[in-house]
């Protein structure tokens, strides 16, 4: 670092990347992070997201982890929350390539992928 124009890019750079995993937002996509989440592969999947999240400059759209969602033989585990409606669209059995296409058609599309969701996976 040479200059403090140089810091405050590094900064604003750094505060994007926080506002993504801890902000509140319109569209709050919550990824399930325990033990059996992770064992299944729900690191990717979160990265995914965040990837897909960034690249296509959603900025009302918080990416976060959680703990144990209670459903362990479906995960990995996605929950999405959206303001102003009611419920949440719970998605079951993600990977990366679904995560990013639950961000084009749902997140930016505002159709969820009904056919990655826990009522899909009970049947």
């Amino acid at each position: 670092m040479k200059s403090l124009a140089e810091l405050q890019a590094i900064r604003d750079r750094m505060k994007e990347k926080v506002a993504l995993r801890e902000g509140v937002q319109p569209i709050r996509i919550v990824v399930g992070m325990a033990t059996c989440g992770i064992a299944a592969g729900a690191r990717p999947v979160l990265l995914a997201f965040m990837d897909e999240v960034n690249k296509r400059g959603l900025l009302d759209v918080t990416v976060a982890q959680t703990g144990c969602i209670g459903i362990c033989r479906l995960e990995p585990i996605v929950e999405v929350y959206e303001n102003g409606k009611e419920g949440k669209v719970t998605y079951v059995k993600m990977t990366p390539e679904k995560a990013r296409r639950v961000v084009a058609e749902h997140i930016k599309g505002g159709a969820p992928v009904y056919e990655y969701t826990i009522g899909e996976a009970q049947k």
